[in-house]
């Protein structure tokens, strides 16, 4: 009877761990999908902004352009200060409107570089996304520390970003980016970890929804950033 107990016992674990492990990939494959998407929406907005010269005009021409500068920072705030108490089709909706803020803010790259030139930078971004996340679900090793240890790094490099707006040097622009580059690769492969840990199989479906838009918005912005500073390392200006 005890051998029967323990063999139930154990073949109702492995249907359960087979459930999260279940669970887990259609929750991560939820965040990649929003992510994916909300990339294609601020592509397509920025493309056709740069190739509009009534929308360029109309934002970079005039005060608009702070708006439109600054809007997609405050999507950020709104969403992460509210997404608790949203719907999950809300919060969605949200972040794909702040994906197309983002891309009328990222309309000028089109206009500072080559069209080959954010092409291939954009390939080399996504090889080396999917790389440092692919490490982050995978890895065991907590990478909480080390993620510490980044985020203190984010701040300094946000700092330094802010006073070399008066500076204008392009020896300190290029220490930025190769650091952001750095920094950003390490945050991607940890806060794929950390989105991964976020995931409980106990959730309703609102919660669940609502963790795949913020972990979304997470590496939604690594990617982006990444891919910015890649491309003032390495990008052909026109």
């Amino acid at each position: 009877m005890a051998l029967g107990d323990r063999k139930y016992m154990a073949q109702t674990a492995a249907r359960a761990d087979a459930q999260i492990d279940q669970g887990l990939r259609s929750y991560m494959l939820g965040v990649y999908n929003y992510m994916a998407l909300a990339m294609g929406i601020t592509g397509v907005v920025a493309y056709l902004t740069s190739t509009s010269p009534a929308l360029l005009g109309a934002i970079y021409g005039t005060p608009l352009q702070w708006v439109v500068m600054l809007a997609p920072l405050g999507f950020v705030f709104f969403l992460s200060a509210r997404v608790h108490r949203m719907s999950a089709s809300a919060a969605q909706i949200t972040f794909w409107l702040f994906a197309a803020v983002m891309g009328l803010s990222l309309a000028y790259i089109f206009l500072a570089y080559t069209g080959e030139s954010v092409a291939k930078i954009f390939f080399i971004t996504a090889g080396s996304f999917a790389g440092l996340s692919l490490l982050g679900y995978t890895t065991k090793k907590d990478l909480s520390g080390f993620g510490t240890f980044l985020f203190m790094g984010l701040i300094g490099l946000i700092i330094a970003m802010v006073v070399n707006i008066f500076l204008a040097s392009p020896a300190m622009q290029f220490v930025i980016s190769a650091v952001g580059v750095l920094i950003f690769a390490g945050l991607t492969a940890w806060d794929t970890q950390k989105i991964k840990e976020m995931y409980s199989a106990n959730d309703d479906g609102t919660i669940a929804g609502r963790k795949a838009v913020m972990g979304a918005l997470t590496l939604y912005l690594d990617f982006i950033n990444l891919f910015l500073m890649l491309l003032r390392l390495f990008g052909d200006r026109r």
